[in-house]
Parts: structure tokens; C-alpha cells; sequence
């Protein structure tokens, strides 16, 4: 085995370790076991046959672990051999040492890995778990260590109150704090639709104010005699007044629906999917997103663009969720393309455009692009976790796109990022589509 592969393997033999004992997060199991990996550990019962398996059993000890002070261990090498092509058994041995109601514990493990080498990385295949030998009898320290269990779960025992009443109290918190994001999205939205419904009450007016002189008109020539009276004229008037109407419903309906819009958003979601439009319902976000933040930043100013699919067909969501996505993402991407225009560099012009697509795999794809300063690669692993923020404090809640991944993730669908900083962001939101819905 070269030298690069053998620094690779120690590395990755060490972050295994840490893995099993919590050091690592749990997310990098991705990137160090096989799915299909199997392994005993220390217990009969401690058998796992694949990745998910494996989680759970990495997530039970680290509970287990929380009810002990001073957990710490050390590693030893004791021999690494070659299987085969890029196949490896590495046997370490491991030193655990805590504290358990104030008495010193010392453990020794001795933990086999077999590692095989895919994709220029060392993953995990199968792992073997076992005590180590008493020196004097022989025997396993299996009678120990249950002992010491039962005493952990006596513990475990005792606070199982608390922790029930911690897990009522974190339940109603995310209930406030999902509200407030809620609520939060609504406020973003609040000068936008008094944008948009300005434009339909001002048609509504203007069309009334004409009609009333019209209705004038016709009632001067009403006072006239027969004679002199201009029949045609009142006829052709009293047609103008009619398309004045047909216009002041319209308008009307307009109005309607932007508040039954609004409403529905700040409603809780009744979680029925329905056929939607997602072009109409992207346009909508679009231009309340916009003018929202032109109203509340009169120096804010961004072109914004749409290539939306004329023969995407209408998708089965819940509208208000979607929706919420949407406009998160694309008050994202506004606030990006500002934070980058004040910084003033020369020739820049602020875009964001809205693209929808149906693809050959059945799928809706809703892509949110903008020309700001980019994701850099650092934050670009971690936003969608919840309460994870770049804003300032007090101006986000942390869960916007956290939110946005769950509701995309619960209609089957993916969300994804692609960045590069000085050039842009877009963000990708994949739904799903049958062809018989």
C-alpha cells in the first residue's frame, strides 16, 4: 500500500473512532461507512446490518454517555493487515475511561475494523467490538459491565420525568418559534400586498369615478324632450358603464384574492394538497417579494425576471406551503443581490430570476437565481439547519430555510444549492409530478 493511502487510513482508522464515541457528528457516517456495513459490538444484542442500523446504535451509546463525567479514551494501534485488493483489517485497542458515582472506571476495548478503499476514501465495511481479557482468570468483564449498565439505567430512570417535561415544554416552543417565522414571512409580505392591492383599488376607483360622471351624462340627456333627446349617445354610454362594471369586477375579484392569499398564508396549513400553478403562484411571491422590499428600503432597486414553462401542468401541493418556500427563497435572494449593490462595485447590476421546468423524470423544477455575492462553502453545509443564520441578531429566526427544506422534503421533493462566491446563488426546489394526478 502506498504512503498516501496508509496516512489516509490512520486518519480515517482515528476518525472511526471518534465517530463510535460521539466526537464526530453523526452525518459523517455518510462519508466513512459503506450502507451495507456490519458489525457486533460488545453485547449480543448489539448487532447491526446496515448504515441505519449503525446510527441508532452510535445514538443509544452517546445517550448512554451523557450519564457519565469525565468520559474519555485513548487509541492504540495494534496491527493493520492487507486482505486483498484495497481491502484492510485495522485492530485498535481502546482505553475508556469515567467517572460513575464518583468511582474511577477503566474499560479496555479492542475494536477490529475491516476498511476497503472506494473513491479515493477508506469506508467501513464490517467492525468487531469486544472486552478485553482479565489477566489473572481469563474471563470476559461481561458481569461488569452489566452491572455498571443497570446503575446507568437506574439513572436513566430518575430523570425520565424531567426529560418528559423538557420534551412538552421544547414542543411548545417550536410551536411559538415556527409561528413567529410564520408571522415573520407574513411581515415581509405585509407591504407587498398593500403594493399589489393599491393597484386593483385604484382601478376600482377611477372606473367608479368615470361611471358616476357617465351616469351624469345619461341622466342630462334623460331631462331632455323626446325630441332633442340623443338616444344613441345614452345607448353608447350606458355600453361604456357596462365594461366599467365588467372592469370594477374584475379589478374586485383581484383585490379578493390577494387578501384571501394573505390569509392563507398566516392560516395554519390544512395540509390537503391540491392542483396548483406553480407558475402563477412563483409570478405572485415574485412581485409581492419585490415590492415589499421596495417599500420598506425606498433605496433598494433589483431587476427581476421570469422563464416560466407554458405547458407545465398544474402540480398537486399544499399551495400555502409551497408558497412559503417560494417566498423565502426568493426574499433571500433580494436581500443578496442588495447587501451585494451596496457595497458599490462598479457595473454591477442586481438580478433575480424565477425559472420553472417540467423535466423527462416527472419532476417540477422551480429554480430561484440571483447575481449577489454568493454562498461561501463553510456556511453552504449548514443552512438548512435549523436556527443557523447569517442575518443579525434579532432580524431572523433561523428557520426560514430550515422550514423550507422540511415542507419540500414532506411533498417527496428535494431542495438544492449551488454557489459560488462573486458570482451567485440559485436555489433549487424538485417536486415531484404524476402524470395521472
Amino acid at each position: 500500500m502506498d504512503k498516501d493511502k496508509d496516512i489516509l487510513l490512520e486518519k480515517t482508522s482515528n476518525n472511526w473512532v471518534a465517530l463510535c464515541f460521539g466526537d464526530l457528528p453523526i452525518s459523517r457516517s455518510n462519508d466513512m461507512v459503506l450502507p451495507d456495513v456490519m458489525g457486533y459490538g460488545t453485547t449480543l444484542n448489539e448487532k447491526i446490518t446496515g448504515i441505519r442500523a449503525y446510527k441508532k446504535l452510535i445514538l443509544e451509546g452517546i445517550e448512554q454517555r451523557k450519564h457519565l463525567k469525565n468520559f474519555n479514551y485513548t487509541i492504540s494501534p495494534v496491527y493493520n493487515r492487507s486482505l486483498g485488493d484495497d481491502t484492510v483489517l485495522v485492530v485498535n485497542e481502546i482505553k475508556l475511561m469515567y467517572l460513575l458515582e464518583e468511582n474511577e472506571i477503566v474499560l479496555d476495548l479492542r475494536l477490529s475494523t475491516v476498511y476497503v478503499y472506494k473513491a479515493s476514501k477508506w469506508m467501513v465495511l464490517h467492525w468487531h467490538g469486544s472486552l478485553g481479557m482479565d489477566e489473572e482468570d481469563g474471563t470476559w468483564h461481561q458481569e461488569e459491565w452489566k452491572r455498571e449498565n443497570e446503575k446507568l439505567q437506574k439513572k436513566v430512570d430518575e430523570q425520565t420525568k424531567e426529560l418528559k417535561k423538557s420534551l412538552a415544554e421544547l414542543k411548545a416552543t417550536q410551536s411559538q418559534l415556527i409561528h413567529s417565522e410564520k408571522m415573520a414571512s407574513l411581515g415581509e409580505l405585509t407591504a407587498g400586498i398593500a403594493h399589489e392591492i393599491q393597484n386593483p383599488l385604484n382601478f376600482v376607483n377611477n372606473f367608479s369615478e368615470v361611471s358616476n360622471e357617465l351616469i351624469d351624462e345619461i341622466q342630462e340627456e334623460r331631462a331632455k324632450n323626446i325630441e332633442n333627446r340623443d338616444e344613441e349617445l345614452v345607448d353608447e354610454i350606458l355600453g361604456d358603464i357596462k365594461q366599467n362594471l365588467e372592469k370594477i369586477n374584475h379589478h374586485g375579484k383581484r383585490a379578493d384574492s390577494i387578501v384571501k392569499g394573505m390569509l392563507q398564508h398566516s392560516r395554519a396549513s390544512s395540509g390537503k394538497k391540491e392542483p396548483t400553478d406553480l407558475n402563477a403562484l412563483a409570478d405572485e411571491y415574485l412581485r409581492l417579494a419585490y415590492h415589499g422590499l421596495r417599500a420598506k428600503d425606498k433605496s433598494f432597486n433589483a431587476d427581476y425576471k421570469t422563464d416560466f414553462d407554458p405547458n407545465l401542468p398544474k402540480v398537486n401541493v399544499v399551495s400555502q406551503d409551497i408558497g412559503r418556500v417560494l417566498l423565502n427563497l426568493i426574499n433571500n435572494a433580494f436581500q443578496a443581490v442588495n447587501e451585494r449593490g451596496k457595497k458599490g462595485a462598479s457595473g454591477y447590476k442586481p438580478e433575480v430570476s424565477v425559472e420553472t421546468k417540467l423535466t423527462t423524470k416527472n419532476k417540477t423544477l422551480i429554480t430561484i437565481r440571483d447575481n449577489g455575492p454568493g454562498i461561501p462553502d463553510h456556511i453552504k453545509e449548514k443552512i438548512f439547519q435549523p436556527f443557523f443564520t447569517t442575518k443579525p441578531t434579532g432580524s431572523g429566526t433561523g428557520l426560514g430555510l430550515s422550514l423550507s427544506y422540511d415542507i419540500v422534503k414532506a411533498h417527496g421533493g428535494e431542495i438544492s444549492v449551488e454557489s459560488e462566491q462573486g458570482v451567485g446563488t440559485e436555489f433549487i426546489v424538485a417536486l415531484p409530478f404524476k402524470i395521472n394526478q
